[in-house]
Formats: C-alpha cells, structure tokens, sequence
C-alpha cells in the first residue's frame, strides 16, 4: 500500500501538523517506506509460533530488602533551620 502526496496532505490535516510543500515528497517517501517495511514484516510466515509478551522470557532478578544506609534523621533535623515535632518548618508563601 503506497500513500500518495494527497493523502499524506490530508493526513498532516486531520494530525493538525503545517506541512510545507517542499517537505511534502520527503515525507511521502518516508511514510511508503515504513509501510513497505510493514508489508515485508507481515509477509513472513509465523504459522506455529506462539505470541510473546516480551520478547525476553526472563524473571526480574530483585535484591534482599536489606538496610543499607543508617538512620541520619537527627543529624539533618539539627542543621535545619527551623524543626517542629519532627517536621521541617518552611516560611509560609501562600496566604
């Protein structure tokens, strides 16, 4: 299936995209050439192949839920510059 000039103005219309004249031919040729690989792509014979979600049949491989880092809370609370019960006080911007 190969598009014509006037079909790939009238597709650029309805995409709302502003196609200029002189790029109109390369983007028709682009557009057929992707079909055409598509058309190769649909040629092949699959018959006896099953469908895949992933092309990678492999598990996620996860870490140990370890600590890894300690707990520095206290150090950070006491270099802020304003804490309250635990929670960082920031200066109110919204009134």
């Amino acid at each position: 299936m190969a598009l014509t000039a006037e079909q790939v103005a009238r597709i650029a219309h309805l995409a709302r995209l502003q196609l200029p004249a002189d790029e109109q031919q390369r983007v028709t040729d682009s557009l057929n050439s992707i079909l055409g690989l598509i058309d190769q792509l649909q040629a092949a014979d699959t018959t006896g192949i099953a469908p895949m979600a992933h092309p990678v049949d492999a598990t996620q491989a996860l870490r140990a839920d370890e600590v890894t880092e300690s707990d520095r809370r206290d150090d950070y609370q006491r270099i802020a510059p304003a804490v309250q019960d635990g929670c960082y006080l920031v200066p109110r911007v919204v009134e």
